[in-house]
């Protein structure tokens, strides 16, 4: 008898009238206004404009949506398209699936274009968006919560998930996956922000840190999962994308740190002064700001014209010679 467990909701979705309200969505829209909140603060300490974060995400979050979908749909095929199946659930997203690979892939690529529309380094702003996307995995990982999915093997330990019958799942109690890899993301966020502040890192370092970081802890927690999934030489699929993203992120760091060592000067080049009132005019006329004309006095060549030789006075020395 198990004296104590982590229950699971009895649904994942609460009905407002006719509106659907779901926990998976949730999530999943809390981890986005995380990652911003927090990418918008660290872009400006790194000298970038307010604003630039969210414009860029813009792009970035529904390239992200799509590459997860389309990486889960692939690899978890036979969910959607095997016997029995029916092909429309491949685009259900709400009722879970979407693979963190295709989602920093396609992502990516929507932050290139949201990065290229605004002149600025996506190194940079992969850099300031870094402990962010992990706090959003932290996050987003309770989706699985809300689906009862994604958990691990059987277990009687005091913070196992109970798990009740459903399709493809046997009632019971599991390994919370879930809860693992959201406090290892909490942690990988930790990591990147310290390691940030201390050795300032740049050119994109401090993202590949934190994919290789989460790298680690997906590895192991992904061996303990018995969801259904593609096996290739007795490992599973992810556990492989984890080992050859792992070597690239570390191989990147290395490589960047060599090539391009530091941190870049300028981020956001329409932003130094722009926000600050030091444009280089600006900064003219706080140094002399006698040079203002006074509009109210006559100056010296309107006062010549008008009396070259005032009575009473001395004629400059100039007019002398």
């Amino acid at each position: 008898m198990e004296l104590a467990y982590i229950p699971s909701p009895s649904t994942g979705v609460i009905h407002l009238g006719p509106i659907p309200l779901r926990g998976y969505a949730f999530c999943i829209i809390i981890g986005v206004f995380v990652a911003v909140w927090l990418g918008n603060r660290r872009w400006i300490a790194r000298g970038g404009k307010p604003g630039t974060v969210a414009d860029i995400a813009v792009w970035a979050v529904p390239f992200g949506l799509v590459g997860g979908r389309l990486y889960h749909v692939i690899t978890d095929y036979q969910l959607y398209f095997g016997e029995g199946r029916n092909w429309v659930d491949a685009f259900k997203i709400w009722e879970g699936g979407l693979g963190i690979w295709g989602a920093i892939a396609l992502g990516a690529v929507g932050a290139w274009i949201g990065c290229r529309l605004r002149g600025i380094p996506l190194p940079a702003w992969a850099d300031a968006l870094a402990p962010g996307i992990a706090l959003a995995q932290a996050c987003g990982r309770w989706g699985n919560w809300f689906n009862q999915e994604l958990y691990g093997r059987a277990t009687d330990l005091p913070w196992a998930l109970e798990i009740s019958e459903g399709p493809n799942r046997v009632a019971g109690t599991y390994h919370p996956t879930f809860l693992y890899e959201s406090l290892w993301c909490i942690g990988v966020a930790v990591l990147v922000i310290w390691a940030d502040r201390r050795f300032k890192l740049g050119h994109g370092r401090a993202f590949a840190l934190y994919v290789a970081a989460y790298c680690v802890g997906r590895g192991w927690i992904e061996y303990m999962r018995v969801d259904e999934a593609h096996h290739v030489l007795g490992l599973r699929l992810n556990v492989w994308t984890s080992i050859v993203v792992f070597v690239l992120a570390v191989v990147y760091l290395v490589l960047s740190a060599k090539l391009r060592p530091g941190r870049e000067a300028v981020v956001e080049p329409d932003a130094s002064g722009a926000e600050k009132g030091d444009t280089p005019t600006d900064a003219a006329d706080a140094e002399a700001p006698s040079k203002a004309p006074d509009l109210t006095k006559p100056d010296a060549t309107d006062a010549a014209d008008a009396d070259p030789d005032p009575e009473g006075s001395e004629a400059p020395q100039a007019k002398k010679l």
